[in-house]
């Protein structure tokens, strides 16, 4: 049995892009319907919503038969967590609230084996392996496992640059809404001087020769951060596309129900 080729991975050093949706229903069934729908990757999310590994592991089961690559994100840097992650399948982690040089580095040798890294070996019980059926799994794993640092404090684009020397850092996404808070303006990702930093970081980072990424849910505005060098977007959550859609309809309907005096 070959080792599964990280296809999300080479798209980001391809600098081609692609876009995204951060996904937080925690439930396979709804992961399956997303994944026919047409993204170019989905995250699995970890840190606001309810998941955890038993739950991650469906949802990669889930999307399994289905193209889009699956990223996750963890609640923390914790690296038994991670390894678990990775262990039932996970390749690609975006991890949050990453701000210096030791913290990129630490996730770096959190996600490979010694002696480039701390990942314990148990490849007869983990999925990532197929339970011993990928020849030369742990020799392999290293090459395959894609490491996205998020900036999102005043901290972190401090550290930018250094971070994005860090070897084994793939990319770095840029969190809207934690860096609007860290910046002294919470709940306003479209103030100026946020704007600003992001459009800045968005430079670096696709100087440095890293992958750039950040949350954009504006198609005018996603273009323009594109334009500042991002290559690969997350363009909203299917919590908000539930909500949304679900208050519309009810909306529409209470609006004909005032008009017309019944539903039929």
């Amino acid at each position: 049995m070959d080792m599964p080729q990280n296809i999300f991975k080479q798209r980001l050093r391809e600098r081609r892009q692609q876009i995204g949706l951060f996904v937080g229903l925690a439930n396979a069934y709804s992961m399956e319907v997303l994944a026919t729908a047409g993204f170019d990757w989905l995250l699995i999310d970890g840190e606001h919503a309810a998941n955890n590994p038993a739950s991650v592991l469906a949802q990669l089961q889930a999307a399994a038969p289905y193209p889009a690559p699956l990223v996750v994100r963890p609640v923390n840097h914790d690296a038994a967590l991670i390894k678990q992650y990775l262990d039932i399948g996970a390749q690609t982690l975006l991890v949050p609230m990453v701000e210096s040089v030791a913290e990129a580095a630490a996730l770096v040798r959190a996600l490979r084996y010694p002696p480039q890294g701390i990942r314990g070996v148990g490849t007869s019980l983990a999925r990532a392996a197929h339970w011993g059926g990928i020849r030369n799994y742990a020799e392999q794993a290293n090459d395959q496992v894609c490491l996205i640092v998020q900036i999102e404090t005043r901290h972190g684009l401090a550290n930018l640059d250094a971070i994005l020397m860090v070897e084994g850092v793939d990319g770095a996404f840029v969190g809207p809404a934690d860096l609007a808070a860290s910046m002294g303006h919470l709940g306003q990702t479209g103030h100026p001087e946020v704007k600003a930093a992001i459009e800045d970081a968005l430079v670096r980072i696709a100087a440095s020769g890293k992958a750039a990424g950040v949350f954009v849910t504006e198609p005018k505005l996603a273009r323009h951060y594109c334009d500042c060098g991002a290559s690969f977007i997350a363009v909203g959550a299917d919590t908000s596309l539930l909500r949304t859609a679900a208050t519309k309809l009810a909306v529409s309907f209470r609006d004909n129900k005032s008009d017309s005096g019944s539903v039929s």
